[in-house]
């Protein structure tokens, strides 16, 4: 792991008598992108300003470069090696070019060394043609697209984001995210972004942090948050939608007999020993589903050592994408395309069977 930028220690803050963050020990490095993951009202932009040293925090310390950060001292030249993009553009009443300018001028560079790099991050963000034009006369997407102009133009050390595609349209959304993520990963920008949008965090994060009611319940890789959560909460909110309670009463190999609801039996990857209490997480893409009578529909090829009968009770559509709940005498959620949805027939009261690796299960530890 390269170098620490940013270290915050047991970060608290308190507004109107009751904690908005509790706790909170967290480190950026050098190159990556943090992302801080939570839903709504979880303390994710408070804790964005805290970091963007916008916030005095009640109880902790902050550490830029291994130093105390002096509350009571020089703040803005820390604040200057940082730039934020809100929600909001906040674009002031001038032209495209004098908005990305901004920063630049606040921190004395020329108008010979501003131009050129002005005019490189309109192009590089495809507004170029709208440098000469009224900031008042853009589309939500033309003016967060200025917005990060603006941010990037300085060279920050830390660029933060706060949840800036969150008014936007969903093409335009996605297509700022594609270009945001190649821009990044070109200029090698440390950036903290804030997201309540489990796919957004999965495109864009190096690793994440994921908050709940202004506690850090978690921070990894994408792939450790997302397929080895801690906890049931952590759980739910990055889209594993099976969630069992059983308990462990075999284990044997690095593999775990788990019983579940109705004296269901699960194999599991875990090295956890018999007697356990456990949550098994299930994400729902790690689910196929075969039906009786559907051409290639047979499961007898399969190496999953999880297999099981049921019929489907829900069937909802998410995007491009159907998700399928069946009973199998405990619930198991499914993921599948129309395409499959169709072919098998997948309606509520079809009788399917599921299947899933023992390698797709997940076991989180709730005691003896």
């Amino acid at each position: 792991m390269s170098e620490a930028i940013l270290r915050l220690e047991d970060i608290a803050l308190r507004r109107s008598g009751g904690l908005v963050l509790s706790d909170i020990s967290l480190e950026l490095y050098r190159d990556e992108m943090l992302t801080l993951l939570g839903p709504n009202g979880s303390g994710k932009s408070t804790l964005l300003h805290v970091i963007g040293l916008l916030r005095r925090p009640n109880h902790g310390t902050i550490y830029f470069h291994g130093q105390p950060v002096p509350w009571d001292g020089d703040l803005l030249s820390l604040r200057r090696r940082m730039a934020t993009v809100f929600q909001q553009p906040l674009l002031l009443d001038t032209t495209v070019a004098g908005n990305v300018a901004l920063g630049l001028r606040l921190r004395g560079v020329s108008n010979a060394e501003a131009q050129p790099r002005v005019g490189s991050w309109l192009d590089r963000l495809g507004i170029a043609s709208l440098a000469g034009r009224s900031a008042r006369q853009l589309s939500g997407g033309e003016a967060q697209r200025v917005s990060l102009a603006r941010a990037l133009v300085i060279e920050p050390e830390v660029l933060l984001l706060d949840e800036p595609f969150k008014e936007l349209d969903t093409p335009t959304r996605e297509a700022l995210v594609e270009e945001l993520k190649g821009v990044l990963q070109e200029t090698r920008t440390t950036t903290v972004f804030v997201t309540h949008d489990r796919t957004e965090a999965l495109r864009l994060s190096d690793r994440v942090a994921v908050l709940h009611n202004g506690h850090l319940l978690q921070t990894g890789t994408t792939e450790e948050v997302f397929n080895r959560p801690a906890s049931h909460e952590v759980a739910a909110f990055v889209g594993v939608e099976t969630i069992l309670p059983g308990r462990i009463i075999a284990a044997q190999d690095g593999v775990a007999t788990v019983e579940v609801a109705d004296g269901r039996a699960l194999a599991v990857a875990s090295e956890l020993p018999a007697g356990m209490r456990v949550l098994v997480c299930i994400r729902p893409e790690d689910v196929t589903l075969y039906a009786d009578g559907a051409a290639g529909s047979t499961s007898a090829q399969s190496s999953a050592r999880n297999r099981f009968p049921g019929r489907i009770t829900q069937v909802q559509q998410r995007g491009s994408l159907y998700s399928i709940l069946v009973d199998c005498g405990f619930p198991l959620a499914a993921l599948v395309t129309k395409q499959s949805l169709v072919e098998l027939n997948l309606v509520p009261g079809r009788q399917v069977e599921a299947s899933f690796k023992a390698t797709a299960a997940h076991v989180i530890q709730r005691g003896s």
